[in-house]
């Protein structure tokens, strides 16, 4: 499988600031259709919708009907010493304001289970599209790319569903009822309440344009000194030896020195928006407070309704500077949610043909004919390679790096298609074939072990899962695994975790040979099983490679040519071509480039 192993990139991870005052200048390319896209997720869910539309209209009616009817209470019951009735209207606001805050309670709950439950379908949904994409698609992205999916960009829908929307559309039914009852209270009052409000959103968004600058230089200063952090502390060894550590702490003071001051500037502005906003709020009271007043001395405005306005004024600040929040959080909500999305639409592996067969009692002939092949269209890796390998052959497939040697197995398991020629398995051309059956007829043994979290039972079951514990100590006693699993603390049953780290290279690859024993396939393919590994280890893992390729057509690639000696037959590539093909004594007496990469090792 060709996975780019010996051209791995390393990404520096971008930490991100807290959410808490950040601006985000991640902006959705398409916002309408991300959140028509999301809403076909929430609307699997209208009657919990409905019930927290109404819920909401209670909670927030709730709270515009208890401002408003300070304006009765003052003027009917207040001013005319009414006690009697002043105190049926207090508890009428009472009932008014715990009915309203027993909806917010209720609200709130619903909205985190739809959040949480759309978020769920979406990441089960994302998983199974995963598993359903090509090998090629995993070549051209970075598992940390990937994996952020699954992490950052579900984690900000699910913040922005529970928190963001709910707040978001709060706000809004705020904003426009409140309006509306200030303009029943007094449209010039109004007028001049919107005058401050619109100077806040002036100001607001000066200070979101200046502060998206500064949290940007954040992101990018905080994500260079994680990424110099995590490189010191992987090549730690390489630092103590060198002497290098006075050195890379001070590259590292220059590095937090930055940081520091492009946080200092990110936090200044970000702190300044919150009293900034209030002192406006304050401005806009006062100013309307004054008016009002002159209102009531010379026009007849009644007091409850100036009391009522006034309330309203605080209130009308709130849900505007909401608005203003939440939008940043939306934005990069749908930002999130387009990414995922994009992961969703890649095209997923082509199905198999109409009337594909299944590939049973295989032999394992195996032919390729005038294959062409390139993973760019436009560079071609291998030049109408032709060969054929007859049943129960060991093909040995050697070379310079880069040559094609992965490419030819890649296409034989049918994770690439050849773009021109055609490769053929007992005489049967495979995309003919299902790719599931042509898979479960090939095992694949790789220089990088992959071992799950799980025991070594079920890590070598992994290569078939309905094997008996009996089936998997034998597949394992073959591999020449089952003496060192025995002394381990719980034998079989020995959980391993961190890809195995808590053993040798040797005995994980061990473990990947039994896996494939077990599988019992027809072909066998070994790529660079043993490069990774000292010369004794290797000579315990190549017995047990060679009880597993016993009788079955198998490819191995290898770099030491002295663990293919006993090939059937040795291919040379070169350039996407086969130059030499033969024995080792034949290809040797040749003395071409078998000879030399051959001598060469030895120099």
């Amino acid at each position: 499988m060709n996975t780019a192993a010996g051209n791995k990139t390393r990404l520096m991870p971008a930490a991100l600031p807290g959410r808490r005052g950040r601006i985000s200048d991640e902006k959705p390319k398409k916002p309408g259709r991300v959140i028509l896209r999301l809403w076909s997720y929430l609307k699997r869910q209208r009657f919990m919708l409905i019930i927290i539309f109404i819920l909401m209209l209670i909670n927030t009616g709730s709270t515009m009907t208890g401002a408003y009817l300070l304006r009765p209470i003052i003027n009917n019951y207040i001013i005319p010493h009414n006690i009697r009735g002043l105190v049926e209207m207090i508890g009428l606001l009472a009932g008014i304001y715990i009915s309203g805050s027993i909806a917010a309670i209720f609200q709130n709950r619903l909205m985190i289970r739809v959040a949480q439950k759309t978020v769920f379908i979406i990441r089960a949904e994302l998983f199974a599209k995963l598993q359903a994409l090509p090998l090629k698609y995993f070549d051209s992205h970075s598992h940390g790319e990937l994996m952020s999916r699954f992490t950052n960009d579900v984690d900000t829908i699910s913040d922005s569903l529970n928190t963001s929307v709910l707040q978001l559309f709060i706000s809004t039914i705020s904003v426009t009822g409140i309006f509306i009852l200030m303009l029943c209270i007094s449209p010039l009052l109004t007028m001049v309440t919107l005058a401050v409000v619109s100077l806040m959103f002036w100001v607001a968004g000066r200070i979101i344009k200046k502060s998206r600058m500064f949290f940007t230089n954040q992101q990018n200063a905080m994500g260079t000194m994680n990424g110099y952090v995590e490189e010191m502390i992987t090549g730690q060894k390489v630092v103590t030896v060198f002497c290098y550590e006075q050195t890379a702490a001070g590259n590292f003071e220059k590095i937090n020195y930055d940081l520091r001051d492009k946080a200092t500037g990110a936090q200044l502005f970000s702190g300044i928006m919150m009293p900034v906003m209030q002192n406006l709020n304050t401005i806009n009271f006062a100013i309307t407070a004054t008016v009002g007043g002159l209102l009531a001395i010379f026009s007849g405005l009644d007091l409850g309704g100036l009391a009522a306005f006034l309330q309203y004024t605080r209130q009308f600040g709130r849900p505007v500077n909401e608005i203003s929040n939440q939008y940043n959080s939306l934005q990069e909500a749908l930002a999130g949610a387009e990414r995922i999305f994009q992961v969703m639409d890649e095209i997923p592996e082509k199905a198999d043909l109409p009337g594909a067969t299944a590939l049973t009692n295989t032999r394992g002939n195996v032919a390729f004919n005038e294959v062409v092949f390139g993973y760019d269209p436009d560079t071609v890796i291998l030049k109408k390679i032709s060969f054929s390998v007859k049943q129960g052959q060991k093909i040995a497939l050697v070379g310079s790096t880069g040559a094609g040697k992965t490419t030819i197995l890649n296409l034989l398991s049918r994770f690439y298609d050849v773009q021109s020629g055609s490769i053929t398995i007992d005489g049967a051309d495979i995309r003919n074939l299902q790719r599931s059956s042509l898979r479960r007829s090939v095992a694949i043994v790789l220089q990088d072990t992959h071992l799950f979290t799980a025991t070594v039972m079920e890590n070598i079951r992994y290569g078939r899962l309905e094997a008996s514990d009996e089936e998997v100590i034998a597949a394992s006693t073959l591999a020449g695994a089952h003496s060192f699993i025995q002394r381990l603390p719980k034998g079989y049953q020995t959980r391993l975790e961190n890809d195995g780290g808590n053993l040798s290279q040797g005995q994980r690859q061990l473990l990947n040979i039994s896996r494939a024993t077990i599988a019992n396939p027809s072909m066998m393919i070994m790529d660079e099983a043993t490069s990774s590994i000292d010369t004794r280890t290797e000579q315990i893992i190549q017995k047990g490679m060679d009880h597993l390729m016993a009788g079955r057509t198998s490819f191995v690639i290898a770099h030491r040519l002295s663990t293919v000696h006993n090939a059937d037959e040795i291919m040379v590539l070169e350039h996407g071509e086969i130059v030499e093909r033969g024995s080792h004594s034949d290809l040797l007496k040749l003395k071409g480039r078998y000879y030399d990469l051959y001598t060469g090792q030895f120099d």
